[in-house]
């Protein structure tokens, strides 16, 4: 009954979401009665309006899937959800209209303005109902309706911590099933919670009780709260892990939430998998062809001016390695004289390195020598975002070097990165990259992407890419 209540409620909240992107649209189209913004655009017909708005929405629904915003989240920044509705209605609207581009052709005619706007007052709209919507989740948990019951693993200093944080917030719907504790007899009261067994008994606890999140709260060895986690595999059961007992679980895929103010750690499955994976390929399409359009005649002229200034080809083919370890050859502006690596071999460019044109130094420094790796992404080979590709002869170097480097390759190689904006580019320290490629192949949303793209753009204008 209470899975049935959830599913009605994570319904209720998909109704509203429509139903608010639905109304943001409609009202600036009728607006359009009262104002001159449709320009010469005509009104199509009531059919033809109605599934207009219907490809604009149903992209839009799926990405709020995507990025995580029908999980009910008990907890959580009000801030993270606005950036989620933003990232989620700014990239669905992209792929709403070209949808709407496609399928309907010359029948959608239609002002960008009018587009525009709509996407604006359906961002503060969708907020501004999310929020409505979450206090009458929180008066309904403060109810006994939708809660989450939770098994406690630790009773110690900092099971009875969380304990006492979730009874201080009956808004979070959480119940406390019992505690599995090793120091503890079964059937023992702490906190006027009972132990259940010990942390060994948890998948007869789990088989016996009914559980929907189980939260590891002990001091432990970091084997012992792998054991944990696995024997927790065979049940339907979310995994939360508090950071203090989470010693760098990196081999499984987790996220930070909170609890109140208390950091958790959540085991997941890997995220850029199924439609998440479509999705991000569908971005990489609609971004890639509208950079590769808009900057079409500047790249002429870039190409030009690299030719006038050395002799040799404009553009630089160069083997990276990509997904799964697979080489493929990345397309770039070429920033230095025909033939630099013939004396020096492979090596990163240094400051001032005067092998570089000093049009190259530009590019560089600007990052617009990368802009037609569009073209890869375009062809598949790339992602828009991702961890950069090296080429094979420090792929070969770095792996024997770094543990788990190679898992970077589990996914497209990109344009730019989380290390990239964080600074770390070129000849820096390997291991830190690694790290953040890491992170952001455990951690990857659309949200997470359009962040990334935002300070990639903010770094290029300042010139301090590279």
């Amino acid at each position: 009954m209470d899975r049935l209540r959830h599913a009605l409620l994570v319904l209720l909240q998909v109704i509203l979401d429509t139903l608010a992107i639905g109304a943001s649209f409609v009202v600036v189209y009728r607006w359009r009665f009262w104002t001159d913004i449709a320009g010469r655009y005509l009104p199509p017909t009531t059919a033809t309006a109605f599934t207009m708005l219907a490809l604009l929405i149903f992209p839009i629904v799926i990405g709020f899937r995507s990025v995580h915003l029908y999980r009910m989240r008990r907890a959580g920044s009000p801030v993270d959800q606005a950036f989620k509705v933003f990232s989620a209605l700014s990239v669905g609207t992209m792929i709403g209209i070209a949808l709407n581009t496609v399928l309907l052709r010359d029948r959608f005619v239609y002002s960008p303005l009018i587009l525009a706007y709509g996407w604006l007052l359906s961002v503060v709209v969708v907020n501004l109902e999310r929020f409505v919507f979450g206090l009458f989740l929180a008066w309904l948990r403060r109810k006994g309706y939708d809660s989450r019951r939770i098994l406690l693993v630790g009773a110690g200093e900092v099971g009875q911590m969380i304990l006492g944080q979730i009874r201080r917030s009956p808004s979070l719907g959480y119940q406390v099933v019992g505690f599995l504790d090793d120091e503890r007899l079964a059937g023992e009261d702490v906190a006027g919670v009972p132990v259940l067994g010990k942390t060994e008994e948890i998948a007869q606890v789990l088989a016996r009780e009914r559980v929907d999140e189980v939260l590891v709260a002990m001091q432990a060895p970091y084997q012992r709260v792998l054991d944990i986690v696995s024997r927790c595999g065979d049940f339907p059961v979310e995994i939360k892990v508090y950071p203090d007992a989470f010693q760098i679980i990196t081999r499984n895929e987790v996220t930070l939430s909170d609890l109140n103010g208390l950091p958790l750690a959540s085991v997941r499955n890997p995220t850029l998998a199924g439609f998440n994976r479509v999705l991000k390929r569908a971005m990489d399409i609609v971004v890639s062809a509208v950079v590769l359009l808009i900057t079409a005649p500047f790249l002429l002229l870039i190409a030009l001016l690299i030719k006038l200034e050395s002799p040799g080809p404009a553009l630089y083919i160069q083997e990276r390695v990509g997904l799964d370890g697979k080489p493929f050859y990345v397309i770039k502006f070429r920033t230095m004289t025909v033939g630099a690596e013939e004396q020096t071999g492979p090596v990163w460019a240094a400051p001032n390195d005067p092998r570089v044109t000093r049009l190259g130094a530009f590019l560089r420094r600007h990052s617009i020598d990368e802009i037609p790796q569009f073209i890869n992404v375009l062809l598949g080979e790339m992602s828009v975002v991702g961890p950069r590709p090296e080429r094979p002869c420090f792929v070969e170097q770095f792996s024997q070097m770094v543990p788990g480097y190679m898992r970077r390759h589990k996914e497209k190689a990109g344009i730019t990165g989380w290390a990239q904006v964080n600074g770390l580019r070129g000849d820096t320290s390997i291991e830190e990259r690694t790290n953040y490629d890491l992170y952001y192949v455990e951690n990857w949303s659309i949200g997470f992407d359009l962040r990334i793209m935002l300070r990639t753009i903010i770094e290029m204008l300042r010139g301090s890419a590279r």
